[in-house]
């Protein structure tokens, strides 16, 4: 599913070091019959292979895909891709989307410089002049792509996406507050209030106690929405760091703070009192859906995602989807109130070609990106063909920006085609090209939803972290000769603290327990905490 209409611990180790000896032994396969052996996601709208861009592509740019299919669910898809490395049994290529799973920069460094993933900037200058151009255009992009000793291992999205800047919204249903009375709520525990009548007062009206307060998904961790009302939240999906903010210029962990547990308890007593569905810790976005969707009744009170269309059907036949509309960041007891940055500049690799793609395979693969960095392939791998998914912009239509001249207008967003890429095909996506959409006023129908995000996004910009304290993960490559260790500990630390937080606010394990608190701070420091933070420490310093 795409954000926007146009738009085992111990196990680690073993991977790494399985896939340092193979890497070594593996060179061009001969054997995939002239088939470019691409790694990437796949939704329930149809297969890869028989994706029309897919297709398109392939007579384009004569390639001939066979594709290694993962799942949208980030745990699952990161697994698989790294088994795939420590196996030595990899693609010719990767098209990965960064909010499901990617290449982080230690383990793109680490690749790059084992030989598995290949160097491609010699294949830019040659083959790709639209994608030299972009880096021209926006020289952040070029450098966040180009590791420390010169080499470009990966291409990531460029996105200037307004509501994915701010990407830990909470969604509430109001028309429930309406029928209850009540306002949207302005502090944590005012949102405590609203979450205990959306659970007991029958907000539904069927006279069953089946109202869900408030749920989430695992690749979006609920934790973001609420943290932020005790200590910053810096953004967390599955393939992220562990939670780093600065302190005077020094890189701390917030995930033992105490406005972290102070966070924690908070959820705690939420899920406690049956306020939070307690799968958001551990379900799938289509779970998710399946509540919002829930067709005897609408069951849903609230969730914290990017966006609506993630947990209601867009056009629903009885009108929820109108439903939700965002909630500003709440303010905590002693006055914190954050909202989630996310800079346009990801340091996940999405493209990477590997050891086992040939040189005709590579040369047709890079000109495939330099074509989706066009605005023409853009819309086609990211939306769809004109007139399924977009046309262009007619006298008197207006732009999202009523400042710029609208350019093309999105048709209503079919979940169910398998005419595009969707993320996986989105990599050229800056603020010009955005704004520029055609946007209709009324923000509830699905033709405006775009204005819609961007109205509910402005909520959250007025309480966007100052810039000393954001950690400047999206500039740093670690160094190449701690690279592997940062990214052990890194998966290691990660790992163990998302487990221990959805403990912790489950009542798996006892927030207010000053002994369970301890135990998780002695765990993170015998998984190497202050190791981390000291590697950290000196990529911060080396800016």
């Amino acid at each position: 599913m795409r954000h926007s209409i146009i738009r085992g611990v111990a196990a680690a180790g073993v991977l790494a070091l399985a896939t340092a000896a193979l890497a070594a032994c593996t060179s061009p396969s001969d054997d995939d019959n002239g088939q470019l052996v691409a790694f990437g996601p796949q939704g329930d709208n149809g297969s890869l292979e028989d994706n029309a861009f897919t297709q398109l592509v392939e007579k384009k740019f004569d390639i001939d895909f066979d594709w290694q299919t993962t799942t949208y669910d980030g745990s699952v898809a990161g697994e698989k891709r790294q088994v795939s490395l420590a196996s030595g049994d990899y693609p010719d290529a990767y098209f990965l989307v960064p909010w499901v799973d990617a290449f982080s920069r230690s383990e793109v460094l680490k690749y790059g410089q084992q030989g598995v993933l290949v160097p491609l900037e010699d294949l830019i200058d040659e083959y790709a002049p639209n994608l030299k151009e972009r880096f021209e255009e926006k020289p952040d992009w070029k450098q966040s792509v180009t590791a420390p000793d010169g080499h470009i291992y990966a291409i990531t999205q460029f996105t200037e996406c307004f509501h994915c800047s701010y990407p830990s919204k909470l969604w509430m249903n109001t028309t429930w507050l309406d029928k209850l009375g009540l306002e949207q709520p302005t502090t944590t525990e005012e949102l405590r209030e609203v979450l205990r009548a959306f659970k007991n007062d029958d907000p539904n009206g069927n006279g069953k106690a089946d109202e869900v307060a408030l749920s989430a998904s695992a690749s979006e961790p609920v934790i973001n929405y609420f943290m932020n009302a005790f200590a910053y939240a810096p953004y967390g999906s599955p393939s992220s760091p562990p939670p780093m903010v600065m302190d005077g210029g020094k890189v701390e962990l917030s995930a033992t703070s105490d406005g972290w547990r102070a966070g924690l308890q908070y959820i705690a007593s939420l899920a406690e009192e049956g306020l939070i569905d307690t799968a958001s810790f551990t379900q799938n976005g289509e779970a998710l859906r399946a509540l919002g969707d829930n067709a005897e009744a609408e069951i849903l009170g609230a969730a914290a995602v990017l966006h609506p269309y993630e947990i209601v059907t867009a056009d629903s036949p009885d009108g929820r989807d109108k439903h939700y509309d965002a909630v500003a960041p709440v303010k905590g007891p002693d006055g914190t109130q954050f909202a989630t940055f996310r800079s346009q500049v990801s340091p996940l690799g999405m493209f990477a070609l590997t050891n086992k793609s040939t040189e005709d395979e590579r040369v047709k693969a890079i000109k495939l990106i330099d074509y989706l960095v066009t605005d023409e392939g853009d819309r086609l791998g990211a939306m769809g063909p004109e007139g399924e998914a977009w046309v262009p912009a007619e006298d008197g239509d207006l732009a999202l920006d009523p400042e710029l001249e609208p350019t093309f207008k999105p048709l209503t967003y079919d979940e169910t085609s398998n005419a595009s890429w969707r993320s996986m095909g989105q990599y050229w996506d800056s603020l010009e090209y955005r704004n520029s959409q055609v946007v209709p006023e009324d923000v509830y129908s699905p033709d405006g939803y775009e204005r819609r995000l961007l109205e509910a996004t402005q909520l959250y910009e007025p309480f966007a972290p100052d810039e000393d304290l954001l950690f400047p993960d999206n500039k740093l490559w670690p160094d190449p000769d701690t690279s592997a260790e940062i990214a052990e500990l890194q998966t290691n630390i990660a790992t163990y603290i998302t487990q221990a937080q959805a403990e912790f606010a489950t009542g798996q394990r006892d927030i207010d327990d000053d002994g369970a608190w301890q135990a998780y701070i002695d765990d993170l420091n015998g998984l190497g905490v202050e190791r981390y933070l000291e590697l950290q420490q000196k990529l911060y310093d080396a800016l």
